[in-house]
């Protein structure tokens, strides 16, 4: 695939200069006998009184190895919001260039379209909630630069079709953005391991999902090192703290427990299908491959502010394309999982 990402970077990102950290013009700054007096820090130890790593390089190693993935094909942000909003910032010029997106989906492609004073062209999911590729590829014109992709997807909790999803990737002439948000909850492969067979495609991933570190904010990025030099370019110097650094480091020395939980999630979620079936209200179940399950009931808010009533929040989604009079439940603890099960027995 000839494929040339400086077609796609912004003028101006093409010929700015970085802001340059401290940190970032000494490398080896753990040395454990240097004296620094270089970033006007308070010099009084405490454990967060320095800077943090501005790139992260502890974290982005155990990523790597975990991944079979270079570290410099790995950028980490404030949550993936932020990763997302430096796709932007880079690649689509405001008020000329131009996005695709497939609703129902997530939220902030939209939100950080209007941030970024780009148009959102939306085409939407077929009934059954797949890409409708020749609609997507009669929608691009010479200034789209970023397809988003959310699979599995959020609301819907499917994952797209891996013949769509090539097909996109080999047609699309801009960005392939694949949200992988919820991969850990399905049993499709995460795309990640074609990223040496498509130049164009990028994927986001999180800590906030299946690790369990939504607290913290950790997004992570991964994409050929051509395109991780151009966001790292433009993000801030310290985007991630050294708290996050260090409880990420923390979680991801522990796969096995990750890997526990992912297990009761998926367990969880397959019992509480099994009890939607007899939920008198519940018109119909979608399939699902991520930590929720997205039902069509009867009438959403009712049964909305049943479950509020009853000390259960869940998601209303109705008032998304076609979603009406859907609700989307994410799977708890056992526990919790027992009370949402006896609250719908209506």
């Amino acid at each position: 695939m000839n494929f040339d990402i400086n077609n796609l970077v912004r003028e101006n990102v093409k010929s700015m200069k970085p802001y340059s950290s401290a940190r970032d013009e000494f490398e080896d700054f753990d040395t454990a006998d240097m004296i620094f007096l270089d970033a006007n820090e308070n010099p009084f130890q405490n454990g967060v009184n320095r800077y943090p790593d501005p790139q992260q390089s502890n974290v982005k190693l155990v990523l790597a190895k975990q991944r079979n993935i270079k570290p410099n094909q790995i950028l980490l942000g404030n949550g993936s919001d932020e990763v997302l909003d430096l796709l932007f910032r880079a690649f689509c010029e405001p008020k000329i260039d131009n996005v695709i997106t497939l609703p129902p989906t997530y939220g902030m492609y939209g939100v950080l379209s209007n941030i970024n004073a780009i148009e959102n062209r939306e085409v939407l999911l077929s009934n059954d909630f797949q890409p409708q590729v020749e609609k997507i590829l009669d929608a691009v014109d010479e200034n789209t630069k970023i397809l988003f992709l959310c699979s599995p997807n959020n609301p819907t909790a499917n994952s797209f079709s891996d013949e769509s999803v090539a097909y996109l990737l080999k047609n699309f002439k801009g960005l392939v953005v694949i949200d992988e948000a919820y991969i850990d909850f399905s049993k499709k492969q995460s795309w990640m391991n074609e990223l040496d067979e498509y130049p164009n495609l990028i994927i986001t991933q999180t800590l906030s999902k299946a690790y369990g570190l939504a607290g913290i904010r950790l997004g992570i990025c991964y994409a050929s090192a051509e395109i991780i030099t151009v966001l790292n370019k433009i993000k801030p110097p310290y985007n991630v703290n050294e708290l996050t650094q260090l409880r990420a480091l923390e979680r991801l020395s522990h796969p096995d427990k990750i890997k526990s939980e992912i297990t009761s999630i998926i367990v969880q979620r397959e019992k509480l299908l099994k009890v939607l079936v007899d939920v008198k209200f519940v018109k119909k179940i979608y399939p699902t491959e991520a930590n929720f399950i997205l039902i069509k009931v009867d009438d959403a808010n009712k049964r909305y502010n049943e479950l509020i009533a009853k000390g259960i929040v869940i998601r209303n989604r109705t008032t998304q394309p076609l979603c009406e009079n859907t609700l989307r439940l994410t799977i708890g603890t056992e526990v919790e999982n027992k009370k949402l099960m006896e609250a719908l027995k209506v």
